[in-house]
């Protein structure tokens, strides 16, 4: 993967290729391996490269040789080579043999409809000079991030927020993004923490007119109702058997080595266990972190799964201490909040990763299309009652959830979603580190609102509507942007098979009873499990891959939690009531409740603060 910058202005300014120099070496983490820029009058393209296909070849921004038709491409698009060889068959000259030009030259002859024949994980701009027309477009699930920003005489986009802050200027915090943030852990499209920097939505195109109008163009979405005839039984399991197959070896093209993050769960060991088999025995590299806390160390069972399938296996600790050393800079990187304390844990993986691969595949997206999480399961026992009407039910969860002990913290977990004031906002707060009332407390005018709207436009059973609204809020929000950059980071690709669209697609198409049996998530995937992994590997407990926050918090990170949040440069101690997240604080530190997500969610804001507008610089 790469990063991508751009302008075009609207008043007849031309662009300058030293505002998208300053703009491309925000990402060049993204590209070590080069950069490249391009003026085409009001327009303007930059790129830095991470080279994994056509090393030697495929520069950009890139020209087509058929006329003036210009690109800069962030991805990969995994079938290329048979859509190569269509535009061969036809014709087409090419003169790389890279995936790049294979975009270029379908969005030349087939403009957006072209987009349907990608497999692929991307975010790119293309400019068609003869007609004048601009757009930029991300991928169907939103693996790849893109950023833009529009100004009264200019467009500005971004693989990431912080190479637009030299176009747009001093950034601005959204206030009604921060609650969007203590609502969900990260922020829905189109906002972003950042005022008037926007984030493009998953499977959008968005058309640049010469005049500064803006018009988006969704060309896929997750099918809201049921599409197809639904799959059950043994032709499930057989059709996601083969088109998992079919998802990992198409990502395993590359012209550079490539590995797996293995955490030891189920979803990164099946993808590794495909990965051995494809490779018909040849050398896979695998990748994990460990904690000393053995509640959370999955360790001893990635080890195991190297064992059993063959591979060649690399591990890494991660610390107490890895947070006070790299907290802000994976801020920077991020551009947000780290909503997920994996996120440390999954940078130091790809540190270690990049001296011997480019590229790492994931387990990502399986538990939110096949219901691995424990919710899913649990949320139909919640029917009765959820039935209570409100003026009952939330006072007395409410209640209810504040008096339990920590050692019944997954029940107060479901207390406080059955707090919610409706069946959407309860979806949120499953995830959610601050429920609505919570929010009020911490600010007024806050606490009114913020439910998916996803929950109203699904259809189905129970089960599939809240796949539904993880997929779009959850997943594609929080973990994919957290895969992206903490990958990046360290100039490694990221790539998750599970999240192939026509996997995806198909999995909304399988009947809910084989997604979840009794109190077993993922089901269907176990079955497909068992026939690559021994089955004591399968059969394992979900943990999760989790950080021991709860004793770091009370322990050898107290102090600092603390300072950073109660200090006297404290900016949410400021923002918020102090009152608040001194009693969160005092609750956590005496073991009288669990509050680790919620003070993890308010240094987060705290820390990605002083990087953004504090320090403004690059740590």
């Amino acid at each position: 993967m790469c990063g991508i910058v751009g302008v075009r202005y609207f008043k007849g300014r031309r662009a300058e290729e030293g505002l998208l120099r300053q703009m491309a070496a925000q990402l060049h983490h993204r590209g070590p391996d080069g950069d490249g820029f391009k003026v085409l009058g009001d327009v303007g393209f930059g790129h830095t490269r991470l080279s994994i296909i056509d090393l030697a070849g495929s520069p950009q921004p890139m020209t087509s040789a058929s006329g003036p038709f210009h690109i800069t491409f962030n991805g990969e698009i995994f079938n290329y080579q048979s859509l190569r060889a269509d535009l061969e068959r036809d014709g087409v000259p090419l003169r790389t043999h890279g995936d790049t030009e294979v975009l270029l030259e379908i969005m030349r002859r087939e403009g957006i409809r072209g987009l349907d024949k990608l497999n692929g994980q991307f975010a790119f701009a293309y400019y068609d000079e003869t007609k004048e027309t601009l757009i930029v477009a991300r991928d169907r699930l939103g693996i790849l991030p893109l950023y833009y920003h529009i100004g009264p005489d200019f467009f500005a986009f971004a693989s990431e927020i912080k190479a637009l802050l030299p176009a747009v200027g001093e950034p601005v915090l959204d206030d009604a993004a921060v609650e969007e943030y203590l609502t969900y852990r990260s922020v829905p499209p189109p906002r972003t923490l950042f005022k008037g920097i926007r984030k493009l939505a998953p499977g959008t195109v968005l058309h640049i007119g010469k005049d500064g109008s803006l018009r988006e163009e969704v060309y896929w979405s997750l099918p809201a109702r049921q599409q197809g005839d639904m799959l059950t039984g043994d032709a499930a399991i057989r059709a996601v058997d083969q088109k998992l197959q079919e998802a990992v070896a198409l990502r395993l093209v590359a012209d550079v080595p490539v590995g797996a993050y293995l955490s030891g769960g189920l979803d990164s060991s099946l993808t590794v266990a495909l990965m051995k088999k494809l490779r018909e025995g040849g050398e896979v590299q695998t990748f994990a972190a460990g904690f000393s806390d053995p509640r959370f160390d999955e360790l001893p069972f990635a080890r195991q799964v190297s064992e059993a399938v063959g591979t060649v296996h690399h591990e890494v600790m991660v610390t107490s201490q890895d947070f006070l050393d790299h907290w802000e800079k994976l801020s920077w990187h991020r551009d947000a909040p780290m909503s997920e304390p994996a996120d440390v844990a999954i940078n130091k993986i790809a540190k270690q990763a990049r001296a011997q691969v480019k590229v790492l595949l994931s387990g990502e997206g399986s538990d939110e299309i096949f219901g691995g999480y424990p919710k899913y399961a649990f949320e139909p026992k919640l029917a009765p009652l959820a039935a209570i009407p409100n003026f009952l039910r939330v006072p007395m969860f409410r209640m209810g959830e504040r008096l339990l002990p920590e050692s019944k913290n997954r029940i107060r977990q479901a207390g406080r979603a059955l707090a919610a004031r409706s069946t959407a906002e309860r979806m949120q707060t499953w995830f959610g580190p601050f429920t609505w009332y919570e929010r009020k407390s911490l600010r007024p005018g806050y606490g009114n609102g913020n439910e998916p709207g996803q929950w109203d436009r699904a259809e189905g059973d129970h089960l599939r509507r809240m796949l539904y609204v993880d997929c779009h809020t959850w997943l594609a929000d929080n973990l994919l942007e957290r895969g992206d950059r903490m990958s990046m980071a360290a100039s490694i690709e990221n790539r998750p098979p599970f999240l192939d669209h026509e996997l995806v697609e198909l999995a909304f198409r399988i009947d809910s009873s084989m997604k979840i049996k009794g109190t077993s998530g993922k089901w269907l995937i176990k079955e497909i499990a068992r026939k690559h992994l021994p089955q004591n590997i399968v059969d394992r407990k979900k943990v999760g891959f989790k950080v021991p926050l709860d004793e770091w918090f009370r322990g050898g990170l107290k102090d600092y939690v603390h300072d950073l949040l109660l200090g006297p440069d404290s900016f949410v101690s400021s923002y918020f009531d102090r009152r608040v997240i001194e009693s969160l604080l005092v609750n956590h530190t005496r073991g009288r409740r669990n509050e680790e997500l919620r003070l993890w969610t308010l240094m987060g804001l705290e820390v990605w603060h002083r990087a953004f507008f504090k320090a403004l610089k690059t740590p």
